[in-house]
């Protein structure tokens, strides 16, 4: 087998990789994403130890141990552009040698849990309720560029999703991927269904603010379209790349969000801050039971 050569993938000159900074040790196999690099610290307080930390532009990393086990928790920033560096970064950590530049001959399968807010998409889930991502959508296009996308993406969902909302065709092609069954399980507590990652805040999530939108409907068919008795519970940025790249790569992911807009109700949770420490705590005492 050919070694990856060095343009693809970016090792710099301390041994750690190219953007998160991190050498194979310094990650857990189970990991908490947030996209706010000050959330970092404040999921971190609730390790018992931390022994290592990093952080290089928007990607901060501490890495401790909570129930005598070991976990790690990093900033993506925001996007699933930046989920592609985080995920293929994370998947070569575990499974490349940063030496050789080979594969390794064992699969390390990281559990990857992102803790983040978004809008709600349906009247009856109130700003400040978690929301587990069951499958997430991507409107951004992400997953496409990979081959075998077809292979864990449901298809049928995709197409039937494509019937709803007559979307033009000038937009990304959608994909949709499920959760890991195994963190499914850990976090069957919480409600569930369906999470569109949207490519930007605005425009993409139906948002006019000085820019009109090619469909100003476009959030009232998401609102009524169901699968599988799944509705579309919310928006965020990230966990179709999550899941997707995730599953390709074979690692387990999951979503969780904080409602703090709901959209069909025009409200918004102005002290969505007071309410997250008590479910980053919930998250990380799952992760280490």
């Amino acid at each position: 087998m050919k070694p990856i050569e060095d343009s693809e993938l970016i090792i710099n000159g301390d041994g750690t990789i190219f953007h998160l900074h991190l050498k194979p040790e310094n990650i857990a196999d189970n990991i908490i994403l947030v996209g706010d690099q000050n959330r970092v610290e404040a999921v971190a307080k609730f390790f018992d130890t931390v022994e290592f930390t990093a952080q290089n532009r928007e990607f901060k990393t501490a890495t401790g141990t909570k129930n005598s086990k070991r976990i790690t928790v990093i900033s993506t920033g925001i996007g699933t552009d930046n989920i592609d560096i985080v995920l293929t970064e994370l998947d070569a950590l575990a499974n490349i040698d940063l030496k050789t530049r080979l594969p390794k001959q064992q699969h390390r399968t990281l559990n990857i849990v992102r803790i983040g807010t978004c809008g709600s998409l349906q009247a009856d889930i109130p700003v400040g309720t978690p929301v587990v991502t069951a499958v997430a959508g991507g409107l951004d296009g992400l997953l496409n560029f990979y081959k075998d996308r077809n292979k864990v993406c449901d298809l049928e969902l995709e197409k039937k999703f494509q019937e709803h909302t007559k979307r033009s065709t000038l937009l990304a092609t959608p994909y949709f991927v499920k959760s890991s069954e195994v963190l499914l399980e850990k976090l069957k507590d919480f409600k569930s269904g369906i999470t569109l990652s949207a490519p930007g805040f605005y425009g993409p999530q139906g948002r006019v603010v000085r820019l009109e939108i090619v469909d100003p409907e476009i959030n009232q068919r998401l609102e009524t379209f169901e699968y599988n008795g799944m509705k579309i519970n919310n928006y965020e940025m990230e966990s179709s790349a999550i899941n997707g790249l995730g599953r390709l790569l074979g690692h387990n992911t999951a979503t969780i969000c904080l409602v703090i807009a709901n959209r069909r109700c025009k409200e918004f949770a102005p002290n969505y801050r007071n309410a997250m420490p008590d479910l980053i705590s919930k998250i990380v005492n799952i992760l280490t039971a």
